[in-house]
């Protein structure tokens, strides 16, 4: 019987020594991508660094907590310093604006609660920047996202982190199976982020208990509604908060000032119920509350479907899976109906409170961590 004498695949599954492995990391700053471009290093790997520059990082330079900021980017290119690897920045901020700040502060104009990071991921960093690393003649591109790229049956498939609290998926679903199979996660496995800390101080990073990044990178200090009101002069348009019976409790500065759900801050005290947030009437310019019972949703329509299963997702009529709908929500058990390639909908076996047009809806496996893709949740009924 012959002996297979094919070479050993390296920990990035290519059948070469990593010396000749050359793989682009894309580096935030931050402590994750950090220890991925050092742990590759240290391994041989022709390690490439990119850091994006999104935003206006001179605003930002005093800002440690949003990642992309003008000390993230000095904090990556010394990494890649202490490591000897090549190290470059990329101005991405015109296509930065166009293809997130501006949807997002659209969405929100509409009544939407948008997630930007799930657009970057899709639009930015697994489609300009891999095509970037592509043209670096890199092998594959390697990120510090806590998400898991296992191989199937049929090629790679997405899975969840071992991590559920670090676990990244939400923010994932549109990767599609031709970016995953360039792709690689080395942090997916990990059994906490301690044990990345861990690591940091193992390899000298400077970095090593530089804090985690808490808000969205482009809005520092949280406050969205300023940062819509500059990008959309006058669109915080005052009008009512509507009950959803129909009385009128009071004036708000500005539908875009509240999300589904929201309790707290409604300025309509002394009211013997407590009342949320159930629904965002832009045209009319009106908040509409009411008790926590009208809040369950049972039924969600989802478009921009990316589909990660073995079978076509029109194949079957439904599909029996969990859902999130929101990324800090664990996933619930739902029949999706798919209405087209790209689009279904959604029953939840159980209703979930809060769902709103702009978020996410991944799709999970009942019985182990893989992910099927997902949608953006687009209108209730």
């Amino acid at each position: 019987m012959a002996l297979d004498s094919s070479p050993p695949l390296n920990s990035l599954g290519f059948a070469k020594p990593p010396s000749e492995t050359r793989v682009v990391v894309a580096m935030s700053g931050g402590v994750d991508s950090s220890v991925v471009a050092a742990y590759l290093a240290d391994q041989g790997y022709d390690v490439v660094g990119v850091t994006l520059q999104l935003y206006d990082h001179g605003a930002a330079l005093a800002k440690k907590g949003a990642c992309c900021a003008g000390i993230d980017i000095h904090d990556a290119r010394r990494v890649a310093e202490e490591y000897g690897f090549p190290h470059y920045v990329l101005d991405y901020e015109n296509i930065f604006k166009d293809a997130v700040i501006d949807e997002f502060a659209d969405s929100y104009l509409a009544g939407a609660t948008p997630v930007p990071c799930i657009r970057c991921n899709e639009r930015i960093k697994f489609k300009d920047l891999l095509q970037t690393a592509r043209d670096l003649e890199a092998d594959c591109m390697a990120t510090g996202h806590y998400i898991q790229r296992k191989i199937g049956v049929l090629g790679p498939e997405l899975h969840s982190a071992t991590d559920a609290s670090r676990d990244q998926s939400y923010f994932l679903f549109p990767t599609t199976p031709e970016q995953l199979d360039f792709l690689r996660f080395p942090l997916g496995h990990l059994p906490s982020k301690d044990a990345t800390r861990k690591m940091a101080k193992q390899y000298g990073l400077s970095v090593a208990d530089k804090p985690d990044s808490q808000d969205i990178c482009f809005v520092p200090d949280g406050d969205y509604a300023s940062l819509i009101e500059k990008l959309r002069p006058g669109a915080a348009e005052p009008g009512e908060i509507v009950h959803a019976d129909g009385r009128v409790l009071g004036r708000h500065n500005g539908v875009l000032r509240y999300t589904i759900g929201q309790r707290r801050g409604l300025g309509i005290g002394g009211l013997s119920e407590p009342l949320y947030v159930v629904k965002l009437d832009v045209d009319a310019k009106q908040v509409v509350v009411g008790g926590k019972e009208l809040l369950a949703t049972r039924k969600i329509p989802v478009r921009e479907i990316n589909w990660l299963g073995d079978e076509p997702f029109m194949s079957r009529q439904e599909w029996h899976l969990s859902v999130k709908v929101r990324s800090t929500r664990p996933p619930r058990e739902a029949i999706i109906r798919p209405i087209s390639a790209t689009e279904a909908e959604v029953e939840l076996l159980t209703p979930e409170e809060g769902v709103s047009p702009g978020q996410a809806c991944v799709f999970y496996a009942n019985d182990d961590s893989r992910i099927f893709g997902g949608g953006w949740i687009w209108r209730g009924y």
